[in-house]
């Protein structure tokens, strides 16, 4: 079964409401989507094109390459179809493999049963033609086949991504309360910052909002920290072409930048952290980092953009000191910021409000579960009266 070279359906995932940021990403690869939907996309695909897309995108979490599509009622049906796929050409019998699923059929209980039926047909599948069993668990190091089953709709695909690419793997620190990497970088790919002009990230924390800035400005992308995915295990894997793949993202990077990134926390501890992060992703010469309240940080003259992730009162911090540090922030907004635009991600609407100036834009966006919005505040520079209205 050659998958290398054979187009099929691919399912390239993310986080809710990152689409239309993914869909923008895919697209500059130059790859045609044929269905844009609430966590992710379509397209038509090889395994190597997915190579491409697991090296290049931000806001992906997994690429799923499909293997069969087909009507399965029960548990039985669904393992009398998969075991016809001939897996013992996908997967190295001495190799190791897991299942994860997508799961909603009144015949099952739970998703694991579905696993298990899923395992047993590439087991019973690969021992028939070789004798040999290869060995299964929970790892996501390896092989990775993923089940979709809705009612009677069933779909088996090679994830391969393997372990999720929504983290980016420079992150060895995560401090506290982290925000994901790819939301991170969804984030600032919803703001008007052109990766050209001053990045301010006051409250930085374990530095991934800067740390993405510093990255989309040297067009420096995530497959640079992982050597380690999902397709590399499948039968007919060709190192070459992840390596030529790797050479074409060095060659667009760039080393430097003419702009000021600049990150600031109150914590010592905080910082530390974030330049211990930036220098795994190799932009830690582009950033400047400094222990401070956050209204002690540096604004070069604009443009550029500000942008802040506080606490939402929510796991850390206490509300009402919380609402005296967001209206410390739309202060330091109006009163250094003039010429920028502000960006505020905040997952608490009562304490938007003490902001003290009115959004132009409420960018949604989930951090986990939490429904939370990415406020955008036009900055104007010299007599123009500030907007007062609260958000």
């Amino acid at each position: 079964m050659e998958v290398f070279n054979t187009s099929s359906k691919v399912l390239v995932t993310c986080n809710k409401r990152l689409a239309p940021y993914l869909l923008a990403e895919v697209e500059e690869l130059g790859f045609e989507v044929k269905r844009s939907f609430s966590t992710g996309l379509e397209l038509e695909a090889s395994v190597n094109d997915c190579i491409t897309l697991n090296l290049n995108l931000r806001t992906a979490s997994q690429i799923l390459y499909s293997l069969k599509s087909f009507s399965a009622r029960t548990p039985e049906e669904l393992y009398a179809e998969l075991v016809e796929v001939p897996w013992e050409e996908l997967i190295d019998f001495a190799g190791y493999f897991s299942i994860t699923s997508n799961v909603e059929n009144q015949y099952i209980r739970t998703p694991l049963f579905a696993n298990v039926k899923v395992k047993d047909a590439i087991v019973d599948r690969i021992r028939s033609k070789v004798n040999v069993r290869p060995d299964s668990g929970p790892l996501t190091n390896k092989t990775v086949i993923h089940l979709y089953w809705r009612s009677e709709e069933a779909e088996i695909y090679i994830d391969t991504s393997g372990e999720v690419i929504s983290k980016h793997g420079y992150r060895k620190l995560p401090g506290k309360a982290p925000m994901l990497e790819a939301l991170a970088c969804g984030t600032i790919l919803a703001t008007k910052w052109d990766k050209n002009s001053s990045f301010v990230n006051p409250m930085c924390g374990s530095g991934t909002l800067a740390i993405e800035a510093a990255l989309l400005a040297t067009n420096k992308s995530p497959g640079f920290f992982r050597m380690n995915y999902g397709f590399m295990h499948i039968l007919g894997y060709d190192e070459q072409v992840f390596f030529s793949e790797r050479r074409k993202l060095k060659d667009k990077a760039k080393k430097q930048v003419d702009f000021k990134i600049i990150a600031t926390d109150i914590s010592e501890e905080a910082i530390d952290i974030a330049e211990k992060n930036a220098k795994t992703a190799g932009v830690d010469h582009l950033i400047e980092f400094r222990v401070c309240d956050f209204e002690e940080t540096e604004v070069p003259a604009g443009p550029g953009i500000v942008m802040f992730n506080p606490e939402y009162g929510e796991r850390l911090g206490v509300h009402s000191v919380l609402e005296g540090t967001y209206k410390r922030i739309g202060d330091f907004m109006k009163q250094k910021c003039g010429g920028y635009f502000g960006y505020i991600f905040t997952g608490n609407p009562d304490l938007a409000k003490k902001i003290g100036l009115k959004a132009s834009r409420r960018i949604e966006f989930y951090n986990g579960k939490l429904d939370c919005r990415l406020l955008e505040y036009e900055l104007y520079q010299g007599s123009r009266r500030e907007e007062s209205n609260p958000s």
